[in-house]
């Protein structure tokens, strides 16, 4: 029997409709058990004021600009014209009516509201705003967690002893400390040392956000040298060889021939990789860094609903991560015909 039939044997599974019954029916007990959950707490949902943590049009508020006094109110249909006058002068506000915070013959101060409503433009919300930052910086930190992880794999199992072993002491430090702890020393002690450099020769500060995707870099550089050293390790050694008595140097052998090898093996495992990277982003809410898990916190201070704001702030980092397995999986697939 060829392989193929035999896979497919192999794929066969008895009761196949049955299964599936059971699948759904699990499903759908779990939701009911969690929509029987929270029935029972005593809590006041509020699931209509989420959708403005997402997006919201922009607040609008109009201040004096001098000292005065409300010299009118003028109403027509749904709009005011406010008139404020003092020594400096006349100004006048037009805004919607229910949006006029003052009274005529008020007196006004300097920077004193006068009127606050709603504009027509739109802006993003404290979820998305959040949600986009720890995008980049997931992404950012995975580029350049690639190519550390790449350069320390081909270190990792060179025999100059100096490179072998600076990379062994690298993975170690990294994979024995807490993230936590890496990214206060970071930016809390390697942060302050160099920005106090930059501003004493007077050029500049680097932003939070670098030493963020610096740290997660190489934190996940450290996994990802792992990563690569097993898949290069899992080539036949044949094959260096002989790319080697053809020509080829060391470089070049791994650039070609064992590098594009290994990558179809290492796909699943940089993959995982790459899922706990996004997640271990929340981390960086410790150094005032507006991600996403730091955004939610915010908006449940702000608005009192811990439980609808945590779950769609767990909804949005499985949308990113599951969006990460689907293309890892279409990138296997691609590469397994190839």
């Amino acid at each position: 029997m060829s392989e193929p039939e035999n896979h497919s044997q192999l794929s066969k599974v008895p009761h196949y409709n049955l299964w599936v019954a059971v699948f759904i029916a699990v499903i759908l007990t779990g939701i009911g058990l969690f929509y029987f959950a929270t029935q029972k707490v005593e809590y006041i949902w509020g699931w209509h004021r989420v959708p403005q943590y997402f997006a919201s049009k922009e607040d609008i508020r109009v201040i004096a600009e001098f000292d005065g006094r409300i010299d009118s109110i003028e109403v027509n249909g749904e709009t005011a014209v406010v008139t404020l006058k003092g020594t400096d002068g006349i100004q006048k506000v037009t805004a919607p009516i229910n949006g006029v915070t003052v009274k005529e013959g008020d007196s006004i101060g300097e920077a004193d509201e006068i009127a606050s409503y709603k504009g027509n433009n739109w802006e993003a919300g404290p979820l998305i705003i959040g949600l986009w930052i720890t995008i980049k910086v997931s992404f950012i930190a995975t580029l350049f967690g690639i190519l550390i992880g790449v350069i320390g794999g081909i270190c990792r199992i060179s025999s100059n002893p100096a490179l072998k072993w600076l990379t062994i002491v690298y993975i170690e430090l990294i994979r024995g400390s807490p993230l936590l702890v890496q990214i206060i020393i970071w930016y809390y002690v390697l942060g302050t040392v160099i920005n106090g450099l930059l501003a004493a020769y007077d050029i500049g500060r680097i932003d939070r956000y670098w030493y963020g995707v610096a740290c997660l870099a190489c934190f996940a550089g450290a996994y990802v040298t792992e990563i690569v050293r097993a898949g290069i390790q899992s080539i036949h050694r044949g094959q260096i060889e002989a790319s080697r008595s053809v020509g080829m140097t060391y470089l070049q052998c791994m650039w070609h021939i064992i590098l594009p090898q290994a990558l179809k093996r290492i796909l699943p495992p940089l993959a995982g990789q790459f899922i706990s990277l996004i997640k271990d982003s929340s981390l960086l809410g410790i150094m005032a860094m507006s991600e996403l898990t730091k955004a939610t916190r915010e908006a449940v201070a702000a608005s009192l609903m811990p439980f609808e704001l945590y779950f769609m702030c767990a909804i949005l980092y499985l949308i990113i991560t599951f969006s990460l397995s689907m293309f890892v999986q279409y990138l296997e697939k691609r590469m397994a015909t190839t």
